[in-house]
């Protein structure tokens, strides 16, 4: 049976992907976006779908967003200010953003009676290096005078009000944190690393790396990211809970960086740039960031079937394509 999904950030990384899924599957899409970090491009392969509509607009307008939720049955809210440059930078903007735009969302959702996913992060988790991070792991926060840990504590409390109004009220809420999302269409400018130094590798110049490159991430392609957030969505059993999506396939920044430069067969070299540098004098990082996948595992299979080679292949193959065409200078 289908359904009209209201996707916020559609024109953007993730919310583009899901579009095409949820369009290739018969349903219909209402893409809300403000193009602040989103693009038009994204959506160039729903764009002339008669089961797609663009709207151009902010999660912060309240009439807007009462309209299509009205309209739409199933609400996934993907719209937040992503990406650590931009949240050092920007940390008022990313506050407002995602602390506000999650509460209109889900009170709309709430006086429709609309199920909704929330998108959260592991930046939840923020300095618990634990060798798993399941969705019960403690969270372990610095000082909310630095801008990451403010940004963990937003989408926090995004989080408390979704229990909260589904606990209380009967909302049906579905929470996923997303570990490291990459593949093609992400922007290399707002410090996301992947697109970041393959755009550089291409580029022949230095792949900058932050800190002293021993800090290990795991990186999901968007693909996998798409089905699982499909899965938990149609499954009834996911309503009221939370679950990590990502690859447990663990590595180095530095080694990530060394692994670019091989794939693209490029002669650039590998630079460390201090934190203060890179961001702000005070800026904290994590030494690893490692989902335990299993409760979305038990409850609808879902595993990752790409691999981090798969996904630098792809990323550098747009990389090349983007320098080709003259768009999205290395960063």
């Amino acid at each position: 049976m289908t359904a009209s999904y209201l996707v916020t950030g559609g024109a953007g990384f993730i919310g583009s992907h899901l579009t095409d899924a949820l369009l290739a599957r018969g349903d219909r899409v209402v893409a809300l976006d403000s193009l602040s970090t989103g693009r038009l491009a994204n959506l160039d392969h729903a764009g002339g779908h008669p089961q797609c509509r663009f709207v151009q607009g902010s999660v912060l307008d309240e009439l807007v967003v009462d309209e299509l939720v009205h309209e739409c049955d199933v609400v996934v809210h993907l719209a937040a200010a992503v990406g650590v440059k931009l949240i050092v930078e920007h940390p008022l903007r990313s506050l407002t953003t995602n602390i506000r735009g999650s509460e209109i969302m889900i009170e709309a959702a709430h006086r429709y009676r609309r199920k909704i996913l929330l998108a959260s992060t592991s930046e939840i988790y923020g300095r618990n290096s634990a060798e798993s991070l399941h969705e019960g792991s403690d969270r372990i926060l610095g000082s909310p005078t630095v801008s990451r840990w403010a940004y963990s504590t937003a989408k926090a409390l995004d989080e408390t009000l979704a229990y909260a109004y589904h606990k209380e009220r009967g909302l049906p809420t579905v929470v996923v944190r997303l570990f490291n999302t990459v593949g093609p269409r992400q922007s290399a400018a707002y410090g996301m690393v992947i697109p970041r130094l393959a755009r550089q590798a291409v580029a022949g110049g230095a792949l900058t790396v932050y800190g002293d490159g021993n800090q290990r991430r795991c990186f999901c392609h968007v693909g996998d990211v798409v089905r699982g957030l499909l899965g938990v969505l149609d499954h009834p059993k996911a309503v009221g809970d939370v679950f990590n999506l990502g690859s447990a396939e663990e590595i180095s920044i530095m080694d990530l960086a060394h692994r670019i430069v091989a794939r693209a067969e490029s002669s650039a070299k590998v630079e460390l740039i201090p934190y203060e540098q890179a961001y702000e004098p005070g800026f904290e990082d994590m030494y690893r960031r490692r989902p335990d996948t299993t409760k979305v595992r038990n409850l609808i299979g879902w595993a990752p079937t790409r691999t981090l080679d798969d996904i630098l292949d792809e990323v550098i193959a747009e990389a090349r394509l983007e320098m080709a065409l003259g768009a999205d200078a290395p960063t």
